[in-house]
C-alpha cells in the first residue's frame, strides 16, 4: 500500500524545506498531498517563491495520512499553528500512533504548543531551541523519537526528507532515492 503523506503549507513557509520534502517523498512514490492552510491554493513562501497546493487543508479534514510533515519558515509556522483543522489532524495523528514530523521553526512553534513533543527528544532551528523542553532538546540534524521526526532547517532538509522515506518505506528505498540525487547516506553520520 502506498503511504499517504500530507504536507501543509502557508504564506511564509520555508520554500527549500517544503519543496525538498514534497520532491523527495514523491521520488519515493509516496502519495503526497500538498494542502494550503489559507483560503487560496497559491501561497507566497518566505523568500517570495510562489507554491501552488493541490488542495485546501479543509478538504483533508476527514482523510487519514500515514505521515503529516510540516515545513518551517516564519511566519509560515505561525500560520500552520493557527490552522484549527491542522491542529485536529496532528492530534489525531498522535492519538492513532501514526507518523508526524516538523522541521525548522515548526517543531517549536507548532508541535510543542500542541503537546506533541511531550516526553520526546526533538530538535528545531537554533533560533527556536529555547522553546523546546530543554531536558529533551537535541542538536542533531534529524531526531526520531517514537513516531515523531524533527529537524533543524533548510540545510538539513534533504537528510530530513530521506529519513521520512526511510521511516515510511525502509532503508533500502531511502538509499534508492538518495543514489540518483548523488546524496551520500552514511548510516548514523547525520541522523541521531
Amino acid at each position: 500500500m502506498t503511504p499517504k503523506v500530507l504536507v501543509p503549507i502557508a504564506d511564509g513557509t520555508e520554500e527549500i524545506e517544503a519543496v525538498c520534502i514534497i520532491d523527495v517523498l514523491r521520488r519515493a512514490e509516496a502519495d503526497v498531498t500538498v494542502a494550503s492552510v489559507g483560503s487560496a491554493l497559491q501561497i507566497t513562501a518566505s523568500r517570495g517563491v510562489k507554491i501552488v497546493a493541490d488542495v485546501l487543508l479543509e478538504q483533508c479534514r476527514d482523510a487519514t495520512f500515514d505521515l503529516i510533515v510540516l515545513p518551517g519558515g516564519m511566519p509560515g509556522a505561525e500560520h500552520l499553528h493557527a490552522a484549527r483543522t491542522l491542529q485536529d489532524l496532528l492530534k489525531r495523528q498522535q492519538d492513532e500512533d501514526r507518523w508526524y514530523a516538523a522541521i525548522c521553526a515548526a517543531p517549536a512553534v507548532v508541535l510543542q504548543p500542541l503537546g506533541l513533543l511531550r516526553g520526546k527528544r526533538a530538535t528545531s532551528h537554533p533560533a527556536f531551541m529555547e522553546r523546546l523542553d530543554t531536558a529533551r532538546a537535541e542538536t542533531g540534524r534529524v531526531v526520531v523519537d517514537g513516531r515523531c521526526v524533527t529537524s533543524r532547517g533548510p540545510g538539513t532538509a534533504l537528510a530530513f526528507a530521506l529519513k521520512l522515506v526511510e521511516v515510511l518505506f525502509g532503508t533500502r528505498k531511502a538509499q534508492e532515492v538518495a543514489g540518483p540525487m548523488l546524496v551520500d547516506r552514511h548510516p548514523n553520520s547525520e541522523v541521531r
